[in-house]
């Protein structure tokens, strides 16, 4: 099953660059075939909310809503249960010294 670990960070810790612990559980994950993707992620700042309004595209500014968190990244990871992923976001929690979400994937191939 697919999930995605979403890390996140204080708004007073922006990334400039993940941590190199980091990379050494993505290369881990790339040689077991469990990592799918990852991307680090930009900081709110420079984020846009883009909806469709009376049938108009409408594009703003800023962060859907302020929060003392931000998301700073995620790896889309493919376990073979909900354990393997429980230790795959705890390896990552632990690379990254911060808490992570884990959710599985609705859709997924």
């Amino acid at each position: 099953m697919k999930y995605v670990v979403m890390i996140f960070r204080g708004n007073d810790q922006p990334w400039l660059e993940p941590p190199p612990a980091l990379a050494a559980v993505q290369a881990e994950l790339t040689a077991s075939g469990e990592l799918v993707g990852s991307e680090g992620l930009q900081p709110p700042a420079g984020g846009r909310i883009v909806q469709i309004r009376n049938g108009q595209q409408a594009v703003t500014d800023a962060p859907l809503r302020k929060s003392d968190a931000q998301l700073a990244g995620f790896l889309l990871i493919d376990a073979a249960d909900d354990e393997r992923a429980h230790a795959i976001a705890a390896q990552v929690s632990a690379a990254v010294g911060d808490r992570v979400e884990l959710r599985g994937t609705l859709l997924s191939s």
